[in-house]
């Protein structure tokens, strides 16, 4: 993978798109709430429908975090 195509995928979230290794599939998004939970970051209404998609999708993936101190 280029740095150009990282740079290009860098800035979306996962309503925008995913990783195209299907291995990722749930661990990605499992991945972004555990950060987004971490640090308390909003959530837009595009990114919270695509998530609840995913945990429909992955029902054995489990979000683990530890709180920001």
């Amino acid at each position: 993978m280029s740095a150009a195509s990282n740079t290009s995928k860098a800035d979306k979230d996962p309503a925008e798109g995913l990783p195209s290794d299907g291995s990722y599939r749930c661990t990605c998004p499992a991945t972004w709430v555990a950060t987004k939970l971490r640090w308390d970051l909003a959530v837009d209404e595009n990114e919270q429908q695509a998530l609840l998609g995913f945990a429909e999708d992955c029902p054995t993936t489990t979000v683990v975090y530890e709180p920001a101190r």
